[in-house]
């Protein structure tokens, strides 16, 4: 007996939704994009969505990941080992994706060949391709000499790829703004990020903490939270700190994090404390317990770290750039640097540092700012868009 298409369409609807996510990022490294894919996972399957996961793994995972993951061919990127580059698709692969019978299939697009032959796939299976938008490759590839030849290269290639999905899930609404002014094809929808205002507050101020690395108790701390890479623009970073000293501003730096550029930072900036890389309480209160949060890089799509200090309790100083343009609500919040210029970021820590009602004043907004972003609704948000795109598709 032959069904019908209203038949079919109903069998269709009485099986959970399935979502085949194809990430360059997942598990291997502890990185903003994997934590965020991993959330949404999470989310997707305790709504009864079922999800397949196609990505590169390394030795040993860098945390307890959510979801099944499809292994995908990949190597050591060899300027950047910490990072893997990855391969298309092998045959095994390729057939785990038929048999799922995707009804969408997600990819956190980087300039790589998994992305490209994921799409030519996806077309010759008619499955509607979805994607979301994390980092500014093509900006990224100025701060290291033998890449920088490949930015109007790979600006091209996520131009057209991007432009073949069917919706593409972007941080900020200054990130959107940038990809239009940038020629990308307007099927761009907003899917900002969210933080546990629980966790991130400014409760979590500890004395402890401070003594723990040699900070007394009423000095003040100027925090920089991030992987230590060159694209975080270190170098604005540590001239912005030594005007500071230059000035006689009295404070303390503080370094969270780890990554290749530590070394070189340690030896341009050697009264700074560099904790290593945080995590769980403790980086809580290292945000809790500095005084001012300061981030220089132009290269963020959204800015977790930005809103984690916001939602501690910090007056923020950033670069007036995607992402962050969109947190930092200047003058209230704190404020916007132009990218590059140490001595703005200088004088605006100076500011603050000379005023401690202002400090609590921008950090008191910060705070309540930071609770507009929920990380429930972030994650409903992206369901909501897989719903309503099936919804069309199978109309």
């Amino acid at each position: 007996m032959q069904l019908s298409a209203n038949q079919r369409s109903h069998r269709k609807e009485q099986r959970p939704h399935r979502v085949a996510f194809v990430a360059s990022s997942y598990n291997y490294i502890k990185d903003g994009v994997a934590l965020t894919l991993n959330r949404l996972v999470a989310h997707l399957e305790r709504q009864g969505v079922e999800v397949l996961v196609f990505a590169p793994v390394g030795k040993v995972p860098a945390f307890a990941h959510h979801g099944t993951v499809v292994p995908v061919p990949s190597m050591s990127l060899p300027p950047r080992p910490e990072y893997r580059l990855a391969f298309g698709l092998d045959r095994q692969a390729v057939q785990r994706l038929r048999a799922f019978r995707p009804d969408i299939i997600h990819i956190a697009l980087a300039p790589d060949f998994l992305g490209y032959s994921v799409l030519k796939i996806a077309q010759s299976l008619n499955i509607p391709v979805v994607a979301s938008y994390h980092t500014r490759f093509e900006t990224y590839l100025k701060h290291y000499w033998y890449a920088a030849g490949l930015t109007g290269l790979v600006r091209s290639y996520l131009r057209r790829s991007y432009g073949v999905c069917r919706e593409v899930y972007v941080p900020s609404r200054s990130m959107i703004e940038t990809l239009l002014a940038d020629g990308f094809r307007n099927n761009l929808k907003l899917w900002p990020r969210g933080v546990d205002t629980a966790h991130f507050n400014p409760v979590k101020r500890s004395v402890s903490w401070r003594t723990k690395h040699g900070i007394g108790e009423n000095e003040l701390v100027v925090v920089f939270i991030s992987r230590l890479v060159r694209e975080k623009r270190l170098d604005t970073l540590a001239a912005a700190l030594r005007h500071l000293e230059a000035g006689r501003i009295t404070h303390r730096s503080v370094i969270v994090g780890d990554g290749p550029e530590r070394a070189v930072l340690e030896r341009h900036l050697p009264h700074t404390v560099f904790t290593g890389f945080l995590e769980g309480e403790e980086l809580a209160e290292a945000y809790a317990s500095s005084d001012i949060f300061v981030f220089p890089s132009e290269t963020e799509t959204f800015g977790n770290v930005t809103l984690e200090a916001m939602a501690s309790g910090l007056p923020c100083i950033c670069a007036d750039a995607t992402g962050s343009r969109s947190l930092v609500m200047h003058g209230r919040t704190g404020y916007l640097a132009k990218p590059g210029s140490a001595r703005e970021f200088a004088d605006h820590i100076a500011a603050l540092a000379r005023d401690p009602e202002l400090r609590r004043r921008m950090g008191a907004a910060a705070r309540e700012r930071s609770l507009e972003f929920s990380w429930d609704e972030a994650m409903a948000r992206i369901h909501g868009y897989y719903k309503s795109l099936l919804a069309e598709t199978q109309a």
